[in-house]
């Protein structure tokens, strides 16, 4: 097991739900990416998803486009995302870290050298959003050369059979996309029916279901974990941060609440 399977099987053993902080690598500043990582872990996240800021985010809203173009003008591309998962590494040993990106990037280091740098570095695992499951059998082999997990996205829109396809083959959490949108965009979620889709895809899947796009605060995050086995929290923690004077002291601050709002929900469903 590598650090994301070990981190669900404690959670399900102390009967909690996973708190799954994104922040963009480089924003809001260079120097920020690793106290601010260090800072969420304090305040209860249980493995972080580290944006790799790319000029074309399409599934990304406003928030972390811009928050990625700015990382982009300091300079962040995937050597500064590897070492500052190196640098995290250096007092953390155990919270896991997930790249979430596009595959761009990753296509033009090629994908061995990417999973072997990735894990060198310490990654856990990536989520590439323009990644289709039908097309990711060399990534797939290479990821798994080195221990590091391809995390896969489902949505209110996948077919059942396309479904089938992801829960076969999910390595790590499956990310339910809650709304047929782009990040950021809070007012479009109904918690009623997403929470319908994740309890349907829990029957089915063989890895945790954690729920991203639109938990912005702990009402959300709590409603979302009824049915799920871990929330995301991205655009609203990105925003919080942009305009910190002292950006791991904002990012307890607001994650904190999300904790104790998660920690009210102690059961967690086994997965089918």
């Amino acid at each position: 097991m590598n650090r994301i399977d070990r981190r669900f099987t404690q959670l399900r053993a102390d009967r909690r739900k996973a708190l799954i902080p994104f922040v963009t690598a480089g924003d809001p500043s260079l120097d920020a990416t690793v106290p601010v990582m260090h800072a969420l872990v304090e305040a209860g996240a249980d493995c972080i998803e580290l944006g790799v800021p790319f000029s074309d985010p399409m599934a990304d809203g406003p928030t972390i486009q811009r928050s990625s173009e700015r990382a982009l003008s300091r300079g962040a591309g995937l050597s500064f995302v590897f070492e500052s998962v190196r640098k995290f590494r250096e007092r953390d040993a155990d919270t896991p870290v997930v790249l979430m990106g596009y595959l761009n990037p990753v296509e033009i280091r090629g994908a061995e050298r990417f999973a072997r740098d990735a894990t060198d570095a310490g990654v856990d695992g990536v989520l590439l959003v323009d990644l289709p499951p039908e097309e990711s059998n060399e990534f797939r082999a290479a990821f798994a050369a080195h221990d590091l997990a391809l995390i896969l996205l489902a949505s209110p829109t996948t077919t059942d059979e396309r479904l089938q396809l992801l829960c076969d083959d999910a390595q790590g959490y499956l990310y339910y996309v809650s709304f047929a949108g782009v990040t950021g965009a809070a007012d479009r979620l109904d918690t009623g029916a997403a929470g319908e889709r994740l309890h349907a895809i829990r029957q089915r899947s063989r890895v945790p279901v954690v729920a991203g796009f639109g938990i912005k605060d702990a009402a959300s995050a709590a409603a979302m974990a009824r049915e799920a086995e871990g929330v995301v929290v991205g655009s609203a923690l990105v925003a919080a941060l942009a305009d910190a004077t002292e950006p791991a002291i904002q990012a307890r601050t607001f994650l904190a609440p999300l904790r104790a709002a998660l920690d009210g929900f102690p059961a967690i469903v086994e997965s089918a």
